[in-house]
Formats: C-alpha cells, structure tokens, sequence
C-alpha cells in the first residue's frame, strides 16, 4: 500500500489531537489519565492550540466549558474513572448548552489494563441527556472530532466521544486536511442560560428534552450511522471496536448497522435496519446500552446472552460464541513468562514502602505508581487514601499510630488537598506521606503544580508542597529523602506518636526522569556477601540470586544506593559507569 503525502499513520489518540487542530480548536485542559493521556500531549505539539494539564478532571471540564462559552472551540479529555470526577459540571453544562463548539473525550478501559474498575461512559452520556460519538478507527476518530464540533455548535450542547484502549492505542492511516481558522463566536450575557440557579434550570430542562428530540431525529440520517447489507440472514448492530471485531469474524457473511452516534440512538434508522434481517445481533463491549433500547423499543435481539459484560471483544470471542466454530488465527506456541508490573529499579518509592512494611503499618493507598506498594491495604481513587485514612482513624483511634496514608504529589493536587483539610477542621490524629517524584508518573512523566513546568515545557510557579500543608493547618511536617531509611524510620515513628495531624514528604525524583544521572551502578563483592538476602527485602528487580549469592544486573542498575543501607556486610559498592 502506498501511503500519499497527506496521509499519516497515527495513533487514535494522536488522530484526536489531530483533528482538533483541523477542526480550529483554541483551548485544551485535560488531566493525564491512560488510555486518554496521549491526546493532550499530541495537541500540545500545535501551536495554534493552547494546551495545558489542569489540577484534575472537574478542573479541566470547567476551564473548557469557561473558553466554548467564551466563544473559542474547547476540548477536554479524560479516562473512564476521570469523568466520574468531572461528572458534576458535565451534567449542568448539558442545561446550559455551549457558544462555541465543546467535545469531552473519555476513553474507557475493558479489561483493565491500567484502571481500578471496568465502566461504561456511555451511562453518562443517556443520563446527561448528552450526544456521544463512537470511532472505530483512527480515520473515524480525527473526522468524528470535527463533526463533533459541528453537531455540539448546531445543537447548543456538549458533545461527548467515547473511546477504549484499542481505540486510544491502536494505530490507522488518515488522510490530513489544513485547519479551519475560525473567529471567536461573540459572547453574549445571558444569565437565563447560563447561570443555573433553580428558576433558570427549571426552564433549560425542556430545552434538553427537545435538543435530545431533534438529535434523535439527526442521528436517524445522519452518516454517523450506516447500513452495510450483505446476507440478511443475519444483522449486526455494534459501534467502535466491536464492529471491527464484527467485520474480522463476520466478514460479508452478514448484515451491518454501523453506529457511530451511540446516544441518543437512532430508532427508526434501527427498526429500518431489523425489519430487513432475520436474526439480529447486538454486539458491545461492557453493558448493555444498545441492546437494551432496542429491547425496551420492541425490537428483538440477542447479545449478552450469549456475550460477557466483562473484559475486551475479539473476533476469536465472537468465532467462539456466535459462531461456534474454533479459531484459525495464528497463537504463540510458547510460553510467555509472567511479568507482573513491579516498581523500577532506582524507584524512590521503594525505601519509603521497605520501611513501612518492617514497621507493620496498615497503610491506606492512592493510584499512582506506589500502588505496586506491595504493604497496600486499600486502593479506591484518586485522593481517596487521605479521606479514607480520617475515616479510619476516626472508627479506630486506638490503632492510629499504626497506620499512615500515602498519596503522590501530582494526585495530592489532583484530590488530596480537601481530604487534608478534612483531617484538619475535624481534628484527626492522622499521619500523611505525600511521595514527591517530581513528575506524574504513572500515566507516562506529565508535569503537574509542583514541577515549575507547563505541558508546553514552559517555566511555572511551583507549587510548595510544605507551604501548602502548612496553609490547609498542618503544623506538623517533615521533609525527608526515602532512601535515608533509617532516617525516615525514626521521623516515622516520632510523627505517628503525636497527638495531631502530621505530613512527611519523602522527596527524590523518579528514577526515570532524564535529570537523574544515571553515571553508576551497584556490584556486589561475592567474597564478602554472606547470603543473608536481606538486599532482597526492597523487591529491587535488579537483584537477583543466581546461585547463592546475590547478583546486581549492572546494565539496568542506576546506582541509587539503596540496596547498600541493606547491606550489614559492606558487600556492595557503588562504581562510576566513568571508571569502566
């Protein structure tokens, strides 16, 4: 296949990006969260757009919402458990319709390969009472963005476009255009409209129910929505990824209705479709959204009957269930050795968790790279460990001093901070870790308040993680390297023995980072190592016992230093990468 000069092989999320810069997009504020974290940094890379990486989703929602009324096209983007966050002004903005055009992206994770909770967005967008998009490719999702534009500036709303991680991750050929420059619609005040106090509201509601009505009618001819005949003897509705699993196993053996719109649903475009096939299908990843309106409008369908509302589609899955035939596709013949996500080597996480699991501590989790912290008892979501540690304290106060929460630094901004304030109006005797890595760094090194940077790369006011600690009333905070484990250790102990709130910030910057030098290793001395293992006590992935002494990949190694204040023996050392 030839590829053309205005063509491009992109990821969907890149393709997002992309489409934001053609469709005259001014304005992105989003909050990094994988699968979705890679459209704000494409679109930062224009720029015409001006980009940012606000303090959490909500945020990002509301400072978008401010540019679309404001009369410049918006966008935000977020993952599954990110809207949840943003949830609150999604469903008011929805009353108060949009100036120039606003798209929320949300990227969905079946299977969970980087989330808490398998969810569905798509209950959102039918209680909102807002239209939601669905690609199933990289060309759909750059051209789905700006019909998105189109439709939210045509209907006065909010647009939301679902994605998942196949969609997110997966790469696909499209076709670039130039961007359309479009002026600033004029901002008009309209408190009726905008500002959504009860007698206002009451009279916006009507206004949604109609705008829903009128897109219904939209969607029914839209060419978001298509019908693919071939053999009628069976039809399939699906939308995104689970039509593409649909056409590899289906091929033009059966009958397509393609949804790209999946709310509101195109009824009358549906019962076209099912009074020409004999045996409908719905086929759709997690709940079941389709199938249900088609069943709730009379049409008779199949689909979770026989379909898992748990975990990815394939078309090995839709061979095995729908067709019950066994699959051709090509497998591995040998066995991939497991490999469990584990904290890398040089991770400043790992003095802090080597510490509190010789204390025995119950330790109350966030998400975040810690979250591999293998001493964790709790992880729900983002700034819960801060909240939740007060409720525990409080139920349990006789055990406080036997339990600490640990939040990062880019979450304790994201969520942590009215948590903290929490603890301090209602007196609780609790002992926070906030682990500063001086990045983001779970969803792939995103700058956040505390860097001094921008997503742009430009210089910022960085954030004081002490000062602020100490402004929310904390009286009571330490700053410590989580490598001097004994030092930390004893400022540990002494904190949790004190009768009131208490925060120690464990300070070293992750390992990954390019300003960490990297110009050491660690060796071990066979003659002088005694097999004690207790180097092993830190879970270093670069430690290993190959016979029966300890042995240091010296390749990956970056000469943190850790390992040695395990050592009793002095039978490691660290060596200059510069010396070799």
């Amino acid at each position: 296949m030839q590829i053309e000069k205005n063509q491009k092989l992109l990821l969907g999320n890149a393709a997002i990006a992309r489409g934001l810069y053609e469709a005259g997009c001014v304005f992105v504020s989003s909050y990094p969260g994988t699968p979705s974290t890679e459209i704000t940094e494409e679109a930062a890379k224009y720029d015409e757009i001006y980009a940012e990486w606000a303090t959490n989703e909500k945020v990002a929602y509301e400072a978008a919402l401010g540019a679309a009324i404001a009369g410049g096209r918006a966008f935000t983007g977020m993952k599954h458990v990110g809207l949840n966050v943003a949830a609150d002004p999604l469903f008011t903005s929805s009353y108060t319709g949009v100036n120039a055009g606003l798209v929320v992206a949300v990227a969905d994770d079946p299977a969970m390969h980087s989330s808490q909770n398998e969810q569905d967005s798509r209950h959102y967008a039918v209680a909102a009472k807002l239209p939601m998009l669905e690609p199933s490719d990289s060309t759909e999702c750059l051209e789905f963005i700006k019909l998105a534009y189109n439709i939210s500036e045509k209907f006065d709303t909010p647009v939301m476009l679902r994605l998942t991680t196949r969609i997110s991750h997966s790469q696909g050929l499209v076709t670039l255009a130039n961007r359309q420059e479009l002026p600033l619609k004029e901002y008009i005040k309209n408190d009726s409209k905008y500002v959504m106090k009860p007698a206002n509201a009451t009279k916006r509601h009507p206004v949604v129910e109609q705008r829903q009505s009128d897109i219904e009618e939209y969607a029914n001819t839209s060419t978001l929505n298509r019908i693919e005949f071939n053999d009628k003897k069976i039809g399939i509705i699906s939308a995104g990824d689970s039509y593409v699993y649909a056409k590899e196993a289906f091929g033009t053996s059966v009958s397509y209705l393609k949804l790209g719109m999946v709310n509101p649903l195109p009824l009358k475009l549906i019962k076209k479709f099912t009074d020409q096939v004999d045996k409908i299908y719905v086929i759709e990843e997690l709940d079941s959204i389709i199938e249900s309106f088609c069943k709730a409008n009379g049409v008779n369908v199949e689909g979770k009957n026989m379909l898992p509302v748990i975990g990815e589609y394939s078309q090995q899955l839709l061979n095995k269930n729908l067709l019950s035939k066994e699959n051709d596709y090509n497998e591995l013949k040998i066995n991939i050795p497991v490999r469990p996500p584990v904290m890398c080597a040089g991770c400043p996480h790992r003095g802090t968790f080597y510490v509190l699991k010789k204390l025995g501590l119950t330790v109350i989790g966030d998400i975040g790279c810690y979250t591999l912290g293998s001493t964790i008892d709790t992880t729900v979501c983002m700034g819960a460990s801060v909240s939740m540690l007060h409720g525990f304290n409080k139920v349990r106060p006789e055990s406080a001093d036997k339990r600490v929460g640990v939040i990062g630094d880019s979450t304790f901004m994201h969520s942590g901070i009215t948590g903290l304030v929490d603890i301090i109006y209602n007196n609780s005797y609790s002992t926070l870790l906030i682990l500063d890595n001086s990045i983001t760094g779970m969803t792939g090194h995103q700058q956040n308040p505390c860097t001094g940077l921008t997503l742009k790369n430009l210089p910022a006011k960085a954030v004081s993680l002490e000062t602020l600690c100490k402004a929310c009333g904390v009286e009571n905070i330490q700053t410590v390297d989580p490598n001097e484990v004994d030092t930390f250790e004893k400022i540990l102990k002494s904190e949790l023995t004190k009768d009131a709130p208490s925060v120690i910030i464990l300070k070293r910057p992750c390992a990954l980072l390019k300003t960490v030098k990297k110009d050491s290793y660690a060796r071990v001395d066979a003659d002088k190592c005694k097999s004690c293992r207790a180097c092993m006590k830190i879970g270093c992935p670069r430690i290993s016992f190959e016979t029966k002494k300890a042995v240091i990949d010296e390749s990956l190694c970056i000469g943190c230093g850790l390992c040695t204040r395990m050592c009793k023996f002095d039978a490691i050392e660290i060596i200059s990468r510069a010396s070799n």
